[in-house]
């Protein structure tokens, strides 16, 4: 076993050691995330505030949406500022957002235009995020850096840290075996309509087994029914079943489907 480390090294800010799992839950300061049995196995019960949260997906997936659409709603509702999209992959859906208690008029997305090759773009994106975690306006961040570099995430994780805001970079779980200056890294994966949580890095002991959470909250998923209910209705209307009961234009469109094929 090793010499211990001097004790003005473990009390430097950012330093902890792996074993100090009640001292990590009473000293980090976080942000809930919505999710009570994932709060239960994080530092801090939440978001760490003033570092990095790393999400990896499969490719295509969207499961960010789930996790941290709590945690942001409560955090615009509680104080004044904006949260800044980095890069998303897709147009934020803004009536989901708004759904979920995000006022959409507060949040602003930005797609950095890097030339040549997707690393360029991933770096223009990383200077972005850079400049909007120092901006006194902007309260989280959340960016897509799928080819990011180590030395661009240990930028954006003192970033962070010396403006103590809420940071969530996403990659490609394929991320998960190279290292990485995040003190939380999260794998997400979907299983039917659950969502596992891999915490295989944050600061204390490393969880052996995944968090499972509600792939969809229940505000996005009336949200999602009221838009297929509203979808349904236009069709029944072109159709002329409009005076029909939902159920009855449910089965009728699902027969005129199977005869189309």
């Amino acid at each position: 076993m090793g010499a211990p480390f001097p004790s003005f090294i473990t009390t430097l800010p950012g330093v902890w050691q792996g074993g100090a799992w009640a001292q990590a839950q009473a000293q980090a300061p976080a942000l809930a995330t919505g999710h009570a049995l994932l709060d239960a196995q994080l530092p801090g019960g939440g978001w760490p505030l003033g570092s990095m949260s790393e999400l990896l997906l499969a490719p295509h997936a969207r499961h960010e949406w789930t996790l941290v659409l709590p945690a942001l709603s409560a955090l615009l509702a509680a104080k004044p500022g904006r949260a800044v999209l980095v890069a998303p992959p897709l147009e934020p859906f803004m009536p989901a957002l708004q759904a979920a208690g995000v006022p959409v008029q507060r949040v602003c997305s930005v797609r950095p235009a890097g030339p040549g090759a997707k690393m360029a773009a991933d770096m223009a994106a990383a200077w972005a995020c850079e400049q909007a975690l120092a901006c006194r306006d902007v309260c989280a961040v959340l960016a897509w850096l799928p080819q990011v570099g180590t030395p661009s995430l240990r930028r954006l994780q003192l970033a962070a840290a010396r403006h103590r805001q809420l940071l969530w970079v996403v990659r490609p779980e394929r991320a998960r075996q190279q290292a990485s200056p995040a003190p939380l890294r999260l794998w997400l994966q979907a299983q039917g309509d659950m969502l596992l949580v891999h915490i295989f890095k944050r600061r204390g002991l490393p969880l052996a087994h995944p968090v499972a959470v509600p792939a969809r909250g229940p505000l996005l998923a009336a949200t999602l029914q009221a838009q297929a209910q509203r979808r349904q209705q236009a069709q029944a209307a072109a159709w002329g079943m409009s005076a029909r009961t939902p159920q009855e234009v449910s089965d009728a469109l699902a027969c005129l489907a199977l005869a189309a094929h």
